[in-house]
């Protein structure tokens, strides 16, 4: 029974190695699609979904245990919207030192989804108390 848990901890960790090493390659690739030709789907999806998904994922989502269903949905809901104020903040500031364009902004939000996800996430109040769980009321 030890045994089996620990391979079962063992998986999980390599998973999120694995996804880890994804979201940090992610950005990346977004930065390489943009030497394609302009204005064509090759270009502009991943550059899309980096910059919509990615930062978020790398700051919610390297955790060190496995998510429990609600969390998992928490992290999904808050993606998103992390990751847009992160580049609303990068582009922000690019623009106030006149030094904005495509490639460092894509290269500023990539270096630091890279960063980030060497980090453990950021814990979230779902994961922490067993939200979607349901068991028994303590009275």
């Amino acid at each position: 029974m030890a045994r089996a848990q620990g391979w079962i901890r063992g998986g999980v960790a390599q998973s999120q190695g694995w996804i880890r090493g994804g979201v940090a390659l992610s950005g990346w690739i977004a930065l390489a699609a943009t030497a394609l030709p302009a204005a064509g789907p090759p270009r502009w999806i991943p550059v899309l979904l980096f910059v919509t998904l990615g930062p978020g994922f790398a700051l919610l989502y390297p955790q060190p245990t496995a998510l429990r269903p609600g969390a998992r949905l928490e992290a999904l809901a808050l993606a998103a919207p992390l990751s847009l104020s992160f580049g609303a903040l990068v582009s922000t500031c690019l623009f106030l030192v006149h030094g904005f364009s495509a490639t460092a902004f894509l290269l500023s939000l990539a270096a630091f989804s890279t960063v980030a996800c060497a980090f453990p996430g950021l814990p979230l109040p779902a994961a922490t108390r067993g939200a979607a769980e349901r068991g028994k009321r303590v009275k």
